[in-house]
């Protein structure tokens, strides 16, 4: 056997051994053991193989990058929202680089320059573009324009540790908002992109098999800090030390919730004068539930408001006949986040348990809707998500 036929099948081998150790994360016993839960691991760690070797093999080459999508409605994790497309390529903090297209108009967009970090998407932010200070022009388009020196208007700064570029399109109306249609380059010479060897392939196996298996445990142990204080509602920074490239203009608050099935959870808040704000349901792992075919989360576009203005989220395991019902969808516990994006203040929502039986008291006087409605409800939102992708 010729010695690069033995060291593609070991890279091969090693991958496989990774995945299968991967795999294993589903099983700690320090993390949720329902088996819904443990089914929820490992189809995490199955969704996201084709990610890491996004970031580590067909992607990581910043003298040719391409702006490809991170998450969707099959592929999660980190507390995704449900109402975003991210978007991200490879960079270096030395050369210059352009993103030109249309802009769209998604209700908020960011735009991020990332330094390498303590967490799978690296640390804190060089700079950072936001969509309200984005020069574009009458026709939609824009350039921004990445670099370490100042460049033309959209400058977005970089720094020795820069290593990726973030986009970030929160949608408020699915069906309306149209997303950004953009491509990357890098300015000045080079060669064509190579074709991958056997030892670019080896490298790049190895590196993702480790960086899905990080990934994956890291926001499941990141997450159990919250559990320590169910139904309290904390910001990431409360809670963790590593620098992280946090969603600009607002930092989410998010609470650890746990449901048996003959309970529900009422959450209260008024929503504050708001760029944008929502709120999404996950599981213990911190991904999004399922939001193609069922109602996990609620915008400043879709949720209902109270004639005082008040938010009244109601996660439940079926129907309860209100608005803002978010779908527990049989998980015994998970997380709730509320996203506030440019605020002066940015309110703690409260939790309160009660009974299925004893809900409609404990809701009081409050908006109804029946059956009909609710198929509306997803079918819109259906329709939403092949807007986005379209």
């Amino acid at each position: 056997m010729r010695s690069e036929d033995a060291m593609l099948r070991f890279a091969w081998s090693d991958f496989c051994d990774g995945l299968k150790q991967a795999g294993e994360i589903a099983f700690d016993p320090a993390l949720p053991q329902h088996q819904l839960d443990q089914s929820s691991g490992l189809r995490q760690v199955a969704r996201n193989i084709a990610l890491a070797l996004q970031f580590e093999l067909e992607n990581c080459d910043p003298l040719h990058p391409q702006l490809m999508h991170y998450f969707d409605a099959v592929r999660k994790q980190g507390g995704d929202n449900p109402d975003a497309l991210y978007l991200g390529a490879p960079i270096n903090g030395l050369d210059h680089y352009r993103i030109s297209g249309s802009r769209g108009t998604a209700n908020y967009l960011a735009v991020t320059a990332v330094e390498s970090g303590g967490t799978p998407f690296g640390g804190s932010p060089a700079s950072m573009l936001q969509g309200d200070n984005l020069e574009v022009a009458s026709d939609g388009t824009f350039e921004i324009n990445i670099g370490p020196e100042p460049c033309g208007p959209n400058w977005l700064k970089t720094s020795p540790e820069t290593y990726r570029v973030t986009i970030r399109q929160f949608f408020g109306d699915w069906e309306r908002e149209r997303p950004m249609r953009a491509a990357i380059e890098r300015i000045g010479t080079m060669a064509p992109r190579s074709v991958p060897g056997a030892d670019d392939l080896a490298h790049g196996l190895a590196r993702s098999s480790e960086w899905l298996a990080t990934s994956v445990r890291y926001w499941a142990e990141m997450l159990a800090r919250w559990k320590q204080e169910p139904g309290i509602f904390r910001a990431y920074s409360e809670l963790g030390t590593s620098k992280i490239d946090a969603t600009p203009g607002g930092e989410p608050v998010t609470a650890y919730w746990t449901l048996p099935r003959d309970e529900a959870l009422v959450v209260r808040v008024i929503p504050p004068e708001a760029r944008y704000w929502s709120v999404e349901l996950g599981n213990a792992w911190w991904e999004s539930m399922d939001y193609r075919d069922r109602l996990s989360s609620t915008n400043c576009h879709y949720a209902h408001l109270e004639q005082d203005g008040e938010l009244i989220i109601v996660i439940a395991h079926e129907d309860p006949g209100v608005p803002n019902w978010l779908d527990a969808s049989g998980y015994a516990e998970g997380y709730i986040t509320f996203r506030w994006i440019g605020v002066q203040t940015s309110p703690r929502p409260t939790m309160e348990r009660t009974r299925l039986d004893e809900l409609a008291s404990a809701l009081g006087p409050c908006t109804r809707v029946d059956e009909q409605e609710r198929v509306a409800q997803i079918k819109a939102r259906q329709r939403g998500l092949l807007n986005r992708v379209s």
